[in-house]
């Protein structure tokens, strides 16, 4: 691996530490940590434990030991690819969007690992409107980075710095046969 990236790493274990109290208070000081287990907060907004045993958008339940292990190697896979994305991009809001993605993934793959499901409990709703599925910090980290990956790859073009060359400022040329 190449130099590693301190923005990306810092924001992935930033990530990691507040997906992971978060899970602890739901579970632990407040008592959210059986089906059935809300705590309305606004009029739009709960948390309610739901637990997790899929993946993005309750996809692919694992509903046994070899589709639980399937999915954290799997998930881990994915990860590792981030890590060594992270380790290679040279800009830097690309790694820290990418420390979004790794610290998210990391903050689920512990869950599954310890628990066998993935904790969720932040219940957005407009009357029985949900925009989303409940959803934990480490999904809203992996969304906001991903985002910000796509928008940076589709709509900001970053220039090149002085000195390199891009090939569209080259002087044409001259035609040889005059």
């Amino acid at each position: 691996m190449k130099s590693l990236r301190p923005a990306g790493l810092i924001t992935a274990a930033v990530v990691l530490l507040v997906d992971q109290l978060a899970k602890f208070i739901m579970t632990g000081p407040l008592g959210i940590d059986h089906l059935g287990a809300v705590r309305e907060i606004t009029s739009f907004f709960d948390l309610r434990f739901v637990p997790n045993f899929g993946v993005s958008l309750g996809l692919f339940q694992a509903d046994g030991a070899m589709m639980r292990w399937g999915l954290v190697a799997l998930t881990a896979a994915i990860a590792i690819g981030v890590l060594v994305w992270m380790t290679r991009e040279k800009n830097r809001q690309d790694q820290i969007a990418l420390g979004f993605v790794l610290g998210g993934a990391i903050g689920n793959i512990l869950d599954r690992v310890r628990l066998g499901y993935v904790v969720d409990f932040a219940d957005l709703h407009f009357g029985e409107w949900r925009p989303f599925l409940v959803f934990n910090v480490a999904d809203a980290a992996i969304t906001i980075g991903v985002l910000v990956l796509l928008v940076r790859a589709l709509l900001v073009r970053d220039k090149p710095k002085n000195g390199q060359d891009t090939g569209a400022e080259r002087a044409p040329v001259e035609n040889l046969n005059a």
